[in-house]
């Protein structure tokens, strides 16, 4: 089943909001989805225990580089989709995991500093290709962006990526109160009540378009990542 990793070397991208939102509507539309806590901040697993039993996916914590592999084995047998929540920084972990993906999306907020950090990942992704004959299907997603005006940071990132040909989701993620009420109170968007959080329609609408598009680009058949070439082995013709 697909291994989803949500990858930016620097902090704060929100990669964990991101990955949250993407597995509740996932859940939501009965996909069987679990979210692999490889952050030794353990943001994904401070906010499972906060959410309590309500949870409606699997979160597996006390991920490290040496367990990382034979745990998305194990969950490939039981599992419709694998989210992996990264560091944020470079590591010996950030770059296995990225080998272990079926698809990389870099979250980058409108600012020249999660471009920067989102530009490591993407050079890991280029040295795989080059050197190992692995290539991992990868796409930036806009994370905090206003519903109101469009930034000048904003602009100068998305130009950027532009000019380097990287793949961006049409969808972003918009800067909503309910997205920041997952860490406050616990739970999902799609469990929230509408009566205390302003615009709660337009973020699980927005949740849905994300996934959506997620699973158009990743679907339950992805292939698998593709393997290193093996040189052909020759044999000497007897005298």
């Amino acid at each position: 089943m697909p291994v989803i990793t949500f990858a930016n070397t620097k902090g704060g991208a929100g990669k964990t909001t991101v990955a949250l939102v993407l597995a509740d509507e996932l859940a939501r539309q009965n996909k069987r989805v679990a979210v692999v806590d490889a952050d030794p901040q353990q943001w994904v697993s401070r906010w499972s225990r906060l959410s309590a039993a309500a949870v409606n996916f699997t979160v597996v914590s006390d991920i490290d580089e040496s367990s990382i592999e034979q745990s998305i084995k194990t969950l490939k047998k039981k599992m419709d989709y694998i989210i992996v929540d990264l560091p944020g920084g470079f590591s010996p972990l950030l770059a296995k995991a990225i080998g272990l993906s079926d698809h990389v999306f870099v979250p980058v907020q409108g600012c020249a500093m999660d471009a920067v950090g989102g530009a490591q990942v993407l050079e890991i992704l280029k040295e795989l290709e080059a050197k190992c004959d692995i290539r991992i299907a990868h796409s930036v997603v806009l994370t905090r962006v206003s519903s109101i005006i469009t930034t000048r940071a904003l602009l100068t990132v998305k130009a950027m990526l532009a000019r380097q040909k990287v793949h961006v989701l049409d969808t972003a993620l918009i800067e909503r109160a309910a997205f920041r009420d997952m860490f406050n109170a616990g739970g999902t968007i799609s469990m929230m009540n509408p009566q205390g959080v302003s615009n709660l329609d337009k973020a699980q609408h927005n949740a849905r378009l994300l996934a959506d598009e997620v699973q158009r680009l990743v679907p339950l058949e992805a292939a698998p990542v593709k393997a290193p070439r093996k040189r052909a082995a020759t044999t000497k013709k007897a005298a």
